[in-house]
């Protein structure tokens, strides 16, 4: 039931991106490539202090993700 109603808000999602000009198939490569730049920050940032994400918390990580995202819009 789950897996359906999520289908249904990709479905939705897919077709409000249309009805706005945006290629969802292309937003989504985007967002994509985006989370995968950022993550690899991540674990830049962490090897550079000897650790991998499996050791670290969520709360470093966040962090961590805060600094790349700013990073990369500063």
């Amino acid at each position: 039931e789950v897996e359906e109603e999520m289908g249904d808000f990709l479905f939705v999602a897919a077709n409000l991106a249309r009805h706005l000009d945006v290629d969802p198939e292309a937003a989504l490569r985007a967002a994509n490539a985006k989370f995968t730049r950022r993550f690899a920050r991540i674990e830049a940032r962490l090897a550079e202090q000897g650790k991998r994400p499996e050791e670290s918390t969520l709360e470093e990580m966040d962090a961590l993700w805060d600094a790349a995202k700013a990073e990369e819009k500063g």
